[in-house]
């Protein structure tokens, strides 16, 4: 799978060998084994040992990452280097500000990293980050963002409008993947879909999660719906070239682009 097709991206602490073992039972698209905010201090190393191990074994058809600890931690620097040798897909770099930081890890670990957007600076860098070399997507990160922005806790998303949109702007200027943040609420699923519903219309790729209640809806909601994967197979079948009629409406290459790419997208999720 593209990193771009994955619609439910899941956190879980590689510190929690059950979770792991569950994670390989779910229809999650990634898994991220988190050495970082889940992982108490003193058992970072603990966590790193188990998080090698999990990817070696691998999680079948699913995406694995690894996010590792911020830079200037005390265990950044080992993680790096046992993730180099490991089979983890991706590395995810929490509290990324600068394209340095993400070129630094890649140099290091020689795989793609997802760059979490977690302050203002970060935002207002997301370009040169989205750019840099080694970069393959973009996470928001949606709690320190709103502390770092002075956004009350009970308050909606509006006030993350503008960085929402910015964000995916760059990934999409860099031809990257880009995701939603996580929703806390555990009780409220109508909360989540409806979160979901927003943040599939702004144009993020899926959403990461942090319970695996979460993953059903996450699918659904970004992943391509049925009739317009449909409507897209008639359109692809039909198109003959240059613009043209289609079930009464005009379409042109544009239009047969975007149809194979949610073809490709159905194909992906359902192979």
């Amino acid at each position: 799978m593209l990193l771009r097709h994955a619609r439910s991206l899941l956190f879980l602490p590689a510190s929690n060998p059950r979770a792991i073992a569950k994670a390989r039972t779910l229809s999650c698209d990634m898994v991220i084994l988190d050495l970082e905010d889940a992982v108490p201090d003193g058992r970072k190393e603990e966590a790193l040992a188990n998080a090698v191990e999990a990817v070696a074994e691998g999680f079948g058809s699913r995406l694995s990452a690894v996010r590792i600890n911020v830079e200037g931690a005390p265990s950044h620097g080992r993680e790096m280097v046992a993730l180099k040798a490991s089979a983890a897909d991706y590395v995810v770099l929490p509290k990324v500000e600068n394209p340095r930081q993400v070129k630094d890890v890649f140099s290091v670990c020689h795989k793609p990293v997802i760059a979490m957007i977690e302050s203002a600076t970060g935002v207002l860098a997301a370009q040169a980050i989205a750019a840099a070399e080694g970069c393959a997507g973009l996470f928001m990160g949606n709690n320190d963002l709103r502390q770092d922005l002075g956004i009350p806790p009970s308050a909606g998303r509006e006030g993350l409008a503008l960085s929402l949109q910015s964000v995916i702007l760059a990934a999409r200027a860099a031809g990257i993947a880009v995701f939603d943040g996580v929703f806390n609420r555990l009780d409220d699923e109508a909360g989540f879909e409806s979160e979901c519903a927003a943040g599939h219309a702004l144009g993020f790729d899926g959403k990461t999660l942090i319970h695996p209640s979460q993953v059903p809806v996450a699918n659904q909601v970004f992943g391509p719906d049925p009739q317009a994967v449909a409507d897209a197979r008639r359109l692809v079948e039909a198109a003959t070239g240059g613009a043209e009629r289609f079930e009464g409406r005009m379409i042109e290459s544009m239009h047969v682009e975007e149809a194979r790419a949610l073809i490709a997208r159905a194909d992906a999720v359902t192979a």
